[in-house]
């Protein structure tokens, strides 16, 4: 899957874009698509649950913070975060962060093949505001402090393993972690406005109990080269991790990360855009920049978490922005894919897709109320493309 750096952005009906394609170079612009749409046609009105989807989607709720889970006796937490999906035999798991300072933590839902939900547990707790994170190939999941000196917390989905500090993963405001299998390192963002973007490289794969965090170094761009630098102290005490090694790229606010095809794909929500690493060619550049829309309104505000589908579709969550998550596909159209109306004191969280494909789960942190305590995580079904 190959994209091109982002130099401009036709918006098309408000709602839709195509930016990349040939435009680089400086001929045709890429044919466009239709004004509202994108590879699922224009939003809907809004259903029972207040989201606007597509034709052929529908929406359902499955938990509420400080509710107990339907069909369990288990309470929902407060500010649903970052998340992901699990196979368990013919069902699966779908795990969620809970971004509350105490406490933290993350919790499971479990699902028949069917879809009904058959229990929901804890498998992390007593940590600081776990934001984002991300899944490992072994099939745990990384919980990220998103605090200064926070630290990443391998768990269990299934909650059988106590959960496990991972201290030689770095100090720092951490935020979302990706694993990349082919190289064998996990990539970190940082949540600051001089963040960095780190990779981990274990010393063993499949275990993250040691190994070397290393920053990722390059110039000013926005596209070009870039290297590895091992960071000399990951305990980011007294001296921050982000500041130790000279050359050191800055991001204005590190959030989603996700791994592909020997790319990885992070966001900044600092200055709204979305990168590429491209690990094949050892260099970096932009696959979306807001402020490079050249008419209407950009289709993508208040960037934050990611995830893709094997069709090469990258789902990019927005915090606030018209509470929407858009779609980027491979030819690099973008275009909302859902909505959801009446929450503009919240932000979308967690996007994940079961194991199948089939069902998109995410949550609105702070739902209609505008509190961590309001909190609601869905489910959106239907015909995504494989």
């Amino acid at each position: 899957m190959e994209r091109r750096t982002l130099l401009r952005a036709a918006v098309l009906g408000g709602s839709s874009a195509v930016f990349g394609g040939t435009l680089w170079r400086g001929a045709a612009h890429a044919a466009p698509a239709q004004p509202g749409t994108g590879p699922y046609g224009a939003l809907g009105s809004a259903d029972a649950n207040g989201v606007r989807l597509p034709s052929g989607f529908t929406s359902r709720v499955i938990a509420r913070s400080g509710q107990t889970v339907t069909g369990t006796s288990y309470t929902w937490h407060s500010a649903p975060d970052g998340g992901a999906c699990y196979a368990d035999g013919t069902g699966w798991i779908y795990v969620s962060n809970s971004e509350i300072n105490p406490s933290g933590g993350t919790s499971a839902v479990k699902f028949s093949s069917a879809g009904a939900i058959t229990g929901a547990y804890r498998i992390l707790s007593g940590t600081r505001q776990n934001c984002a994170g991300g899944r490992t190939p072994w099939n745990t999941w990384l919980s990220c402090e998103e605090v200064s000196l926070g630290y990443v917390y391998e768990t269990d989905p299934w909650g059988v393993n106590a959960a496990v500090r991972r201290d030689a993963m770095g100090r720092f405001k951490h935020e979302a972690a990706a694993a990349d299998p082919v190289r064998k390192v996990v990539y970190l963002t940082e949540d600051e406005t001089n963040g960095c973007l780190y990779r981990f490289v274990p010393t063993t794969w499949g275990s993250l109990s040691a190994g070397t965090l290393q920053v990722l170094v390059a110039g000013t761009a926005t596209s070009g080269s870039f290297t590895w630098a091992n960071v000399p102290d990951p305990d980011g005490s007294p001296t921050t991790t982000r500041t130790q090694v000279s050359g050191s790229k800055k991001f204005n606010g590190g959030e989603g990360c996700h791994y592909a095809d020997d790319t990885v794909w992070f966001t900044t929500k600092g200055d709204n855009r979305v990168w590429q690493l491209n690990l094949n060619s050892g260099t970096y550049e932009l696959a979306y920049d807001d402020s490079l829309v050249t008419s209407g309104t950009a289709p993508l505000t208040g960037v934050d978490n990611i995830t893709g589908t094997a069709s090469g579709d990258l789902f990019v969550a927005e915090d606030g922005g018209t509470m929407e998550i858009c779609v980027i596909t491979p030819d690099d159209v973008i275009a909302p894919f859902l909505r959801i109306d009446g929450q503009s004191g919240s932000e979308i969280t967690g996007p994940a897709f079961s194991p199948d494909g089939s069902r998109l789960y995410f949550s609105s942190q702070r739902g209609t109320s505008g509190s961590s305590s309001g909190g609601i995580t869905y489910e959106v079904k239907g015909p995504f493309r494989a």
